[in-house]
C-alpha cells in the first residue's frame, strides 16, 4: 500500500516555487523530510539560490533507513543544517547514522560534514569531489557565512574520510547501495546513489527538472550529454530524486537536463553559423525553459558558457 502511494505521489507533479522562502518554519530545513518510497526519505530543498531564509538548504538532503543503520546523502550546507536533518532522522528511526555520502564538492553538499564528523560518522566522496573540497572548501565556507550569518555557527571544512573512483558497493541491512561516478557531468566528482532493487536513483546534479541547471566554468556540456546517454539512462531507474527539486521520473529530468543541453547547443550553433558574437549569444532564445526557477539568474550565463565551448569546435 505504501509503495502504491509513493507511485501515486510521483505520478502527480509537485509544485515548487523559488518565491517560497521557507516551507518548514519550525526547522532550519527548508522542508520536512518525505518518504519517497519505503525507507528512502528526502528533505527537498528550495529551488532558489541559497539565502538566510532557506538556511542554504537549496538542494535535496536524502537518507536511507536500511534496517541496520542510516545512510545520509549530502552533508548539507552548514553544521546547524546537518544537525536539523539528524534531529528529523531521530524522529523516524532509532537506527544510527552510519555513513554520509557527498554528491559533489559544492558547499551545500559538504559544509555540513563538520557536524557529521563530530558525531564520528564516516564521510564518503568521489576522489575529484574530495580534491574540490580541499582546493575550494574554504572559499565555499566564506561564501556561506556571508548569507547564513549566525546560522553558520560551528561550520568548518571537514574533508571526506573515504574516497572512491568509479563504484563503491555498500551492503547494509535490507539495501544494496551502489555509489557511482558515471562520468563527467555537472561538476567535479558528481556522484549518483543507485538502489537497483528499488529502481531508484538519487541522481545528484546529474539531473534537474524544476529549476534551471547551471553550467559552470568547468562544466563540459558535450561530456554531460555523453555521460547521460551512455550511462545514466542505462540504469533504467523508475524513480529519480534529483539534486534539486521534487522526486520525479526519467522522462521529466531528461526533458529539462539532457534535452535542454542539446537545445542550447543547437541555439548557439545556429548563432555561430550566422556569424553571431558572444555579446549577442547571451540572448539566444531559451523561452521554452523560461518557466523554470532560477531562469533569470542562469540562462544568459549558460548561453555564454556554451558559446565559449562551441566557438572553436
Amino acid at each position: 500500500m505504501r509503495a502504491a502511494a509513493a507511485v501515486l505521489c510521483l505520478a502527480v507533479p509537485a509544485l515548487a516555487s523559488e518565491d517560497i522562502a521557507d516551507q518548514y518554519p519550525g526547522s532550519l530545513l527548508y522542508s520536512k523530510p518525505v518518504e519517497v518510497i519505503p525507507h528512502v526519505w528526502s528533505a527537498i530543498g528550495a529551488t532558489a539560490p541559497p539565502t538566510y531564509e532557506n538556511s542554504g538548504h537549496n538542494n535535496n538532503l536524502s537518507f536511507i533507513v536500511t534496517g541496520d543503520g542510516v545512510v545520509v546523502i549530502n552533508g548539507g550546507a552548514a553544521y546547524l543544517l546537518a544537525q536539523a536533518l539528524h534531529d528529523e532522522i531521530k524522529t523516524i528511526t532509532e537506527e544510527p547514522v552510519k555513513l554520509v555520502i557527498d554528491e559533489n564538492g559544492q558547499g551545500h553538499a559538504m559544509l555540513g560534514n563538520s557536524y557529521w564528523a563530530e558525531q564520528g560518522v564516516p564521510i564518503l566522496a568521489h576522489i575529484d569531489a574530495a580534491r574540490e573540497i580541499e582546493e575550494n572548501g574554504h572559499r565555499s565556507l566564506e561564501s556561506m557565512k556571508r548569507y547564513n550569518r549566525d546560522k553558520a555557527e560551528g561550520t568548518v571544512v571537514a574533508p571526506p574520510t573515504r574516497t572512491f573512483e568509479d563504484t563503491e558497493i555498500i551492503e547494509m541491512g535490507d539495501f544494496r547501495i551502489e555509489v557511482l561516478h558515471l562520468g563527467p557531468a555537472h561538476g567535479p566528482g558528481d556522484t549518483q546513489v543507485w538502489l537497483p532493487e528499488q529502481s531508484l536513483v538519487i541522481a545528484g546534479d546529474m539531473a534537474f527538472h524544476e529549476r534551471m541547471l547551471p553550467i559552470f566554468e568547468d562544466t563540459v556540456v558535450l561530456d554531460w550529454i555523453e555521460t547521460w546517454e551512455c550511462c545514466f539512462e542505462a540504469l533504467g531507474a523508475t524513480y529519480v530524486i534529483p539534486g534539486h527539486g521534487h522526486p520525479t521520473n526519467i522522462a521529466q529530468v531528461r526533458r529539462y537536463t539532457r534535452d535542454y543541453l542539446i537545445y542550447l547547443r543547437g541555439q548557439i550553433g545556429a548563432h555561430l553559423e550566422a556569424g553571431g558574437d558572444l555579446a549577442d549569444a547571451y540572448y539566444v532564445d531559451q523561452s521554452p525553459y523560461a518557466h523554470l526557477d532560477t531562469f533569470e539568474e542562469l540562462s544568459t550565463r549558460n548561453a555564454g558558457r556554451v558559446y565559449e565551448q562551441m566557438e572553436f569546435e
